[in-house]
């Protein structure tokens, strides 16, 4: 641990060692070890393991959990908002969302002493990969979790980076970690820490900036913006919104890094999605884009995917239910084997160069180059 602390931090980087599997991986049932109430709808769940080891990933990171709903088993990504400083637990802070069958689930039903499946980490939202002396943290609502893992592993390595952290949430009550960030902000001065918040709520009238964050305001709290390396992670809205502000602010694209994903969320979109893409049109009829036959090994079927489509589209348009989630190469729910073939996979961080290097694909955005056998 001292070496931890002091600046060594003994972190791998699993997107890109395509080496064999080490102890930065975890694919094992983690033991609830603690629930810690952060607000009235956000919970931090403290996962430890059954035997002695050490947690090794990168702030930012997240892992895949799974959870069975009506002998269903269903996989949700949640950021890892500890720090890698302290290896020898793992928190997930979890927000609940109305009608959201895992995170409903985590709040009503995982208690301490309970197990739960956990897979990863993955990601590629990480100031390791981006290091630098000055860093501008937004977030919004539950987005703030990967910026507090940063954030504390850069308090962690009493380093001398600098760092600007603007949060927003609806309402004081609403604020993630509040009394943490406080403190943070009383007691470091290279960490400046500022919430903005909507409204006030009903136990407090929040003196802070209210409404939402504007380009004049982020300006006024960033004068030095265009000198930092910049983190977003919120709800879509916020990041459209962000986005466009820094456009204007003229803020270094090769310095912007974002994430958002709330698989809460996707279901219905991606359902609708999926449904309304079923019948091709007659433009992509014209376009008599070549078409490839997929066995499914394990289902004993074969479907057609033409080279535009991806994997798991072609299978919901046959009426064959593959395991997903995000749909968009982040989650690793879809990984299976490919015995035969070649496919075009353009993922999001959801699977390793060594997984690759297995023949592993993620179909949720694997397009086939030719005829596939896939162990699915």
């Amino acid at each position: 641990m001292t070496d931890i602390l002091s600046g060594v931090l003994p972190t791998s980087d699993p997107d890109t060692d395509p080496g064999t599997p080490d102890q930065s991986e975890i694919d094992e049932h983690l033991v609830c070890v603690e629930r810690i109430a952060v607000t009235h709808d956000v919970t931090t769940f403290v996962l430890a393991p059954r035997s002695t080891r050490w947690f090794y990933f990168q702030p930012g990171q997240y892992v895949t959990i799974t959870v069975n709903l009506d002998g269903q088993e269903v996989n949700r990504c949640y950021t890892i908002s500890s720090p890698p400083t302290r290896p020898d637990r793992l928190t997930i802070t979890v927000k609940r969302v109305p009608g959201g069958p895992v995170s409903n689930w985590l709040h009503d039903r995982l208690t301490v002493g309970d197990t739960v499946p956990v897979t990863g980490p993955l990601g590629r939202f990480t100031t390791d990969r981006h290091p630098a002396s000055k860093y501008l943290f937004l977030s919004a609502g539950s987005g703030i979790t990967p910026l507090m893992s940063m954030t504390r592993t850069i308090i962690d390595l009493d380093t001398e980076v600098d760092v600007i952290f603007v949060h927003n949430a609806r309402t004081p009550d609403d604020i993630i970690f509040r009394r943490e960030l406080e403190t943070i902000a009383a007691d470091h001065p290279k960490v400046t820490v500022v919430a903005i918040c909507e409204q006030d709520s009903t136990s407090q009238e929040w003196a802070g900036h209210r409404g939402r964050l504007s380009l004049p305001l982020l300006r006024d709290i960033a004068v030095d913006l265009p000198e930092r390396e910049i983190f977003t992670c919120g709800p879509a809205p916020y990041m459209t919104a962000v986005r466009s502000m820094l456009d204007e602010a003229g803020a270094d694209p090769a310095r912007r890094h974002e994430e958002t994903f709330s698989f809460e969320d996707l279901i219905g979109t991606r359902a609708l999605a999926s449904s309304e893409s079923s019948v091709p049109t007659s433009e992509q009829v014209a376009a008599e884009v070549k078409t490839f036959s997929v066995e499914l090994r394990h289902r004993r079927q074969t479907i057609e995917c033409d080279a535009d489509t991806t994997v798991l589209q072609a299978a919901l348009r046959a009426g064959v239910r593959l395991p997903s989630s995000c749909e968009e190469g982040v989650c690793g729910t879809c990984k299976s084997s490919l015995l035969c073939g070649s496919v075009d996979m353009q993922h999001a961080g959801g699977i390793r160069p060594r997984e690759i290097a297995q023949n592993k694909i993620l179909v949720c955005c694997s397009k086939p180059l030719e005829d596939l056998i896939i162990d699915a």
